[in-house]
C-alpha cells in the first residue's frame, strides 16, 4: 500500500477517533451559546416521520442543503458519504450500488437488485436514478441493511430513497446557472404556485451538458460526454385536514456519446511453444492454446497490451475462406485473413485510462418516465389509510466499441487476377475490394471492427395500500399490501464485421464448388425460408435494427414478474423509555422467462447432417423456446429492542439491538447458444440460480452530546448469508452462481458544531466478508487451477467457452504432426464435448473418429472434470466483490463573515480500502486503495437569496480502478476497468424567489 495513502487512511482515523473522544468530555464542559445544534433531519425509514435519531435502523439522511454542500449530485456519489459503501458501473447497462458487501452482482434480465432503489417511496426494479442528476430533491435516505418488513423483496442489502419536494401553499422558485471545465453547462429552475388555498402545483427542471471526459486518438475526438435533462411537474391537493393528494409525474431523458465501460486491460498470452514433449513451432497451434489474456495484476504496464487476437475462432475461420490462386504464383491461395498471424500485433494502447483507440464512438439513449399518485385519508384522528401507485416505464439504446482498440488492416483484396486450377483467367470475389469490407451494420473498413449493442425496454406498475395508527398509548401498527407487475426485454447484440464476411461468403457459398468460392451458392436473401441450409445476414443499419440477422450475436431477454406482499409492523412502548418492533412479511414472486437462444453464425440443419458445418436449426430469426416459469414464497420481518436511557454524559440516546430477515428472488439465466446436440454437445450450464436469504443481526447506538452540537453514531452487524448471487461471463452469458457467506462489520458516523460557524463530520466503516467452505467455482481465467495434466483448449466457433482437455491427448496429437488444420481440427475436438470433432471447412466431412488416426478416444463431457469446464477453484474463506475492509470520509467546512455575506469553505476527503472485483480473490482481481478529495467555496446573502458558489472534485484528478468485469473467452477474456470521473471544477449562480 503507498505511503500516502497509508498516511490519508490514518489522518481520517485520528479525526473520527478524536470526535469519538471529544463528544463526552465536551458533554462536562458549560454550553457555548455561540454555537448552535446539529439540524435535525426527518425521515420516513420506518414509512412515518420520525427523527433520524429515534429510528432504530442504520440511517443515512442527506437534506438538499447538506447533498449542495458535499457536491453529491447523484446517486453516484452517495458512498462518499456513508460507510460500507461502494459503487461502481456494471456491464449491459447496469451498476452496482452495494452495501456493507452486498449489492447488485447477478446480471440477468430476470436478476433484481439487492439494494431497493425507490422514488418517493416506490421501488423500481429499473430506474435512472445513479445516472441523472438529483432535482428539487427534499432528502436522500439510505437504510443500510435487510429492511424485511417494510420495503421487503429485493432490500437484502438495503434501501436507497430519494423523497423529492413535493408542491406547498407559499409562492417558491428558484434558478441556478453553473459553469466549469470539459465545457459544462447545467441549469436548474423550479417553480412553485398556490394556485387556491387547497390546490398547489410545482414545476422543475434541470438540463446538463458537457464535453466528453474520454479522448478516442483514432478519431481524435473526446467521447463519453453528457447531454441530459430532467422535468418534475407535481399537483398537491388539501382540501382538508382529513384528505390529501398529490400527483407526481418525472420525465428523464439522455442524447449523447456516454461510453458503459471504460478501457480494456489485458496482459497478452502468447500462446505455450511446448506442451509436455511437444514443441510447437507453429504460430497458429500456438495461438489456439493461447487464451488470449493471461490473469495478471491489472496494475502493471504488460496489462496494457492487447489480447491475441490469433486465438479467435472467428480470426482461425476466415483464414479458411480462400478467394482463389492469384495469377503471379499459382500456388499461393489468397485467404481473406492471414490466420497464422495476430491482428492486434505490434499495436500498442496509452497507458492512460481515460484514453481509448477506437474506430467506433459510442452513443446512448435514454428516457425514463415515473407518473405517482398518493392519497391520504385520514380514517380518525389516529389512524390514517395511504394509497400509492405508480408507473414507471425506462427504454434505453447504448452502443459501443465492444474492444475500445483497433486492428491492424487484416483484409486481403478480393479483386486482384485470380486463375482457376486449369490456370485460366477467374473473376475475383466481392467480398473485400481493395482490402475493404462494408458490413451493413459497421460500415466499411480495412481492419476487424466490433460494437456491442445494449437495448432494455422496461415497465413497471405498483400500488401499495397501507394502514397505520398514531395513537397517544403505548401500542401503534403499520398494516399492508402490495402488487408489482414489472415486464422486460433486454436485447444484447455483439457485431464484428468478420462475422458477417463469414455467414456471407463463407457459409452461404457453395461447399463443393472450389472454383466459386464467393459466389455465394447458397443464397440466403429476405425470400429465404428459415429452414434453408444458409446464415442470414441482416441488411438493415444498426441506428434501425431488425434484429433477425445470425451474422450477429444476440441475447434476447423477456421477463415477466408478478408480486405481492402482506405486511405488518407493531410498536409496543413496553416503558416510556423502553420500545419492541415486531414486523412480519410474507412475499410472493412469480417470475416468467421466455427464452430466446442465441444464433450466431448458425443455419438451418435439424438432421445434423455432415457437411453443413453450422449446426443450427434455423437460418434467420430468433424462435422462442417455451417459458419457464418460477415461484416463491418468503417469510421475511424484523425484531428490534430499543433503549432510550437518560444518560448524564448525553442529551439524547438510543440503544438497539435487532434481527432482520432478508429475501431476494432468484430466477434465469440467460439462454445459451441453440447448438444441434447431433452435432455436438457443449458443456452443462445451470439454466437457472436460487433466491438469496441473509439472517441479520445488529446492535446500535445514537447519541447526541452538548446541547445538540455532537452527534455520534455506531453500529456493529454479523449477517449469515444464504446463495448470494454473483456472476461471471460463460458461454456469452452472465452465468450465476450462488454462494454462502459471513459478513459482519462496525461503523461510526459523527457531527460535530465546534461552533455556529465551524463544522466537522465524518464517518468510517469496517467490513469483513468471508465466503463459507466448501463453496467454489470456475475461474474463466484459469480453467486448471495449475493442473499440468491439464490443457487448455478453443473449440470451433460457434462454441463460446474454452475446455481443458488432459494435456497427454494434446501431447499425442501435436507429436502426431498431421498438419496445421489437421491438428487444430483435433485438438478443438477434444473441446467438442463428444467422441467426434467438427471441421471448420464444410468442404469436408464433419466428423470423423479421433481414434483412426491418433489411437485413442475420448469424450469430455464424461471424462474432463465439470463437463471439460475446468476445475472448481476453493473459495472459502475469500472476500465478496466490492467489499473494501475500510471505508472512510473527513469533511470540514466553515463559514467567514465578509461584509454582510456568508463566505463558506469546505474540504471532504474520501478513502477506500483496496477490494477484490471477482470472488476468486488473485492478482487480477484485486482493485487497489484509493482516494478522492474535493473543496469548494460559497458566498451567501440570506437577505438577497443569492448564492455564489465554486468547487472542484477530484482534486489530485486521480484515476483509479474501481471495478472491472471479465469479457467471454471467445474474445480473449479481456478485462472492462471503470474509474472515477477525472478533476472536475465549476462556478455557479443560484438566485431564490
Amino acid at each position: 500500500m503507498a505511503t500516502s495513502a497509508v498516511q490519508a487512511r490514518l489522518a481520517a482515523t485520528v479525526s473520527i477517533l478524536a470526535l469519538t473522544i471529544a463528544a463526552p468530555a465536551l458533554a462536562q464542559t458549560a454550553p457555548d451559546t455561540a454555537a448552535t445544534a446539529v439540524d435535525d433531519i426527518i425521515v420516513t425509514a420506518q414509512k412515518r416521520e420520525e427523527s433520524i435519531q429515534d429510528v432504530p435502523i442504520a440511517v443515512s439522511a442527506f437534506s438538499a442543503e447538506t447533498l449542495d454542500a458535499l457536491k453529491i449530485e447523484g446517486g453516484s456519489e452517495l458512498m462518499r458519504a456513508i460507510p460500507n459503501v461502494s459503487f461502481s458501473k456494471s456491464n449491459f447497462s447496469m451498476y452496482n450500488f452495494s452495501i456493507r458487501g452486498i449489492g447488485t452482482k447477478a446480471i440477468s434480465a430476470s436478476s433484481d437488485p439487492a439494494v431497493a432503489v425507490s422514488f418517493n417511496n416506490t421501488p423500481l426494479t429499473r430506474n435512472r436514478l445513479f445516472e441523472q442528476e438529483y432535482l428539487d430533491v427534499n432528502r436522500v435516505e439510505v437504510l443500510r441493511g435487510p429492511q424485511g418488513t417494510l420495503y421487503g423483496r429485493n432490500a437484502t442489502g438495503g434501501v436507497v430513497n430519494m423523497i423529492p419536494n413535493l408542491p406547498g401553499p407559499d409562492f417558491d422558485a428558484m434558478m441556478k446557472a453553473e459553469t466549469g471545465n470539459y465545457g459544462t453547462m447545467r441549469g436548474q429552475m423550479m417553480v412553485n404556485i398556490p394556485l387556491t388555498e387547497t390546490f398547489w402545483v410545482r414545476g422543475a427542471a434541470s438540463v446538463t451538458k458537457r464535453d466528453g471526459f474520454d479522448y478516442n486518438t483514432f478519431t481524435e475526438r473526446h467521447v463519453n460526454n453528457r447531454d441530459l435533462f430532467t422535468t418534475r411537474l407535481s399537483a398537491a391537493w388539501e382540501p382538508s385536514d382529513r384528505f390529501n393528494a398529490n400527483l407526481i409525474w418525472e420525465h428523464f431523458g439522455e442524447d449523447d456519446e456516454r461510453s458503459r465501460t471504460g478501457k480494456q486491460l489485458c496482459t497478452k498470452d502468447p500462446g505455450p511453444t511446448r506442451v509436455g514433449s511437444a514443441t510447437i513451432t507453429s504460430s497458429l497451434i500456438r495461438n489456439r492454446l493461447s487464451q488470449g489474456c493471461l490473469p495478471r495484476t491489472l496494475f502493471s504496464d504488460a496489462a496494457y497490451d492487447l489480447p491475441n487476437g490469433g486465438a479467435f475462432g472467428h480470426i482461425l475461420l476466415a483464414g479458411e475462406l480462400l478467394y482463389g490462386r492469384a495469377a503471379s504464383d499459382r500456388r499461393i491461395s489468397i485467404k481473406a485473413i492471414d490466420n497464422k498471424i495476430d491482428p492486434y500485433a505490434g499495436v500498442t494502447q496509452s497507458r492512460d485510462l481515460r484514453e481509448i483507440s477506437s474506430a467506433y464512438d459510442p452513443k446512448f439513449r435514454a428516457t425514463n418516465d415515473v407518473v405517482q399518485m398518493n392519497f391520504e385519508f385520514q380514517l380518525s384522528n389516529s389512524l390514517s389509510l395511504i394509497s400509492q401507485t405508480a408507473y414507471a416505464k425506462d427504454d434505453f439504446w447504448s452502443t459501443q466499441d465492444y474492444n475500445r482498440f483497433v486492428s491492424n488492416p487484416i483484409f486481403s483484396d478480393s479483386t486482384q487476377p485470380f486463375v482457376n486450377l486449369l490456370g485460366r483467367p477467374a473473376p475475383g470475389s466481392p467480398a473485400t475490394p481493395g482490402g475493404f469490407y462494408t458490413d451493413p451494420q459497421l460500415g466499411t473498413s480495412n481492419r476487424m471492427i466490433s460494437a456491442d449493442l445494449s437495448v432494455s425496454d422496461n415497465r413497471q406498475w405498483s400500488h401499495e395500500l397501507r394502514l397505520q395508527s398514531s395513537y397517544d398509548g403505548p401500542f401503534n401498527f403499520s398494516l399492508g399490501a402490495n402488487y408489482q407487475d414489472f415486464k422486460t426485454e433486454d436485447n444484447y447484440y455483439v457485431f464484428n464485421n468478420i462475422f458477417t464476411l463469414l455467414a456471407e461468403y463463407f457459409y452461404n457459398q457453395n461447399p463443393l464448388v472450389f472454383t466459386t468460392q464467393g459466389l455465394q451458392g447458397q443464397i440466403c436473401d429476405s425470400k429465404a425460408t428459415p429452414t434453408k441450409e444458409c446464415v442470414y445476414v441482416d441488411p438493415t443499419p444498426l441506428s434501425n435494427l431488425a434484429g433477425d440477422g445470425h451474422n450477429y450475436f444476440r441475447s434476447k431477454n423477456v421477463v415477466k414478474v408478478r408480486s405481492w406482499a402482506l405486511f405488518g409492523e407493531g410498536y409496543w412502548k413496553l416503558r416510556p423509555d423502553l420500545r419492541m418492533t415486531i414486523g412480519l412479511r410474507y412475499t410472493d414472486d412469480q417470475k416468467v422467462t421466455t427464452p430466446y437462444p442465441s444464433q450466431l453464425l448458425l443455419g438451418a440443419n435439424p438432421d445434423g447432417t455432415p457437411g453443413s458445418g453450422s449446426g443450427g436449426y434455423v437460418s434467420r430469426g430468433y424462435p422462442a423456446q417455451p417459458d419457464v416459469k418460477q415461484s416463491w414464497g418468503a417469510m421475511t420481518g424484523r425484531f428490534v429492542m430499543d433503549w432510550k436511557p437518560d444518560l448524564s454524559f448525553t442529551d439524547d440516546t438510543l440503544i438497539y439491538a435487532s434481527y432482520a430477515r432478508g429475501y431476494k428472488g432468484g430466477g434465469t439465466n440467460p439462454p445459451r447458444v441453440d447448438i444441434n446436440p447431433t452435432v455436438i454437445q457443449y458443456q452443462p450450464l445451470a439454466e437457472d440460480f436460487d433466491p438469496e436469504y441473509v439472517n441479520a443481526f445488529e446492535i446500535g447506538t445514537k447519541n447526541t452530546f452538548y446541547d445538540g452540537r455532537v452527534r455520534l453514531n455506531a453500529t456493529g452487524f454479523y449477517y449469515d448469508y444464504k446463495d448470494y448471487q454473483v456472476s461471471q461471463i460463460v458461454d456469452r452469458i452472465s452465468l450465476n452462481e450462488n454462494f454462502d457467506a459471513k459478513i459482519w462489520g462496525v461503523e461510526l458516523e459523527g457531527i460535530f458544531h465546534v461552533t455556529d460557524r465551524f463544522r466537522i463530520d465524518s464517518n468510517i466503516g469496517y467490513l469483513n466478508t468471508r465466503i463459507a467452505d466448501g463453496e467454489g467455482s470456475i475461474d474463466v481465467m484459469n480453467r486448471t487451477q495449475g493442473n499440468a495434466d491439464w490443457t487448455v483448449l478453443r473449440p470451433w466457433i460457434q462454441v463460446p467457452s474454452n475446455c481443458i482437455a488432459p494435456t497427454k491427448y494434446v501431447e499425442t496429437i501435436l507429436n502426431r504432426n498431421l498438419g496445421e488444420e489437421f491438428t487444430m481440427t483435433a485438438l478443438q475436438g477434444l473441446c467438442a464435448g463428444s467422441k467426434r470433432y467438427g471441421s471448420f471447412n464444410p468442404a469436408f466431412e464433419t466428423f470423423l473418429p479421433l481414434y483412426n488416426y491418433y489411437g485413442f478416444t475420448y469424450d469430455g463431457l464424461t471424462e474432463a472434470p465439470n463437463g471439460g469446464r475446468g476445475f472448481m477453484a476453493d473459495l472459502g474463506g475469500n472476500e465478496l466483490p466490492n467489499s473494501p475492509n475500510w471505508t472512510v470520509n473527513f469533511g470540514a467546512q466553515y463559514t467567514f463573515l465578509v461584509g454582510g455575506w456568508d463566505l463558506t469553505v469546505r474540504g471532504d476527503y474520501y478513502w477506500q480500502d483496496r477490494s477484490y472485483a471477482r470472488i476468486f480473490n488473485t492478482e487480477y482481481d484485486q482493485l487497489k486503495a484509493w482516494d478522492n478529495a474535493n473543496i469548494s467555496v460559497s458566498l451567501e446573502n440570506e437577505a438577497q437569496d443569492l448564492v455564489f458558489s465554486a468547487y472542484v472534485k477530484n482534486v489530485f484528478d486521480k484515476t483509479p480502478i474501481t471495478d472491472m468485469f471479465t469479457n467471454s473467452d471467445d474474445t480473449g477474456l479481456t478485462a472492462n476497468v471503470f474509474t472515477l470521473d477525472p478533476r472536475i471544477f465549476a462556478f455557479s449562480v443560484t438566485k431564490k424567489f
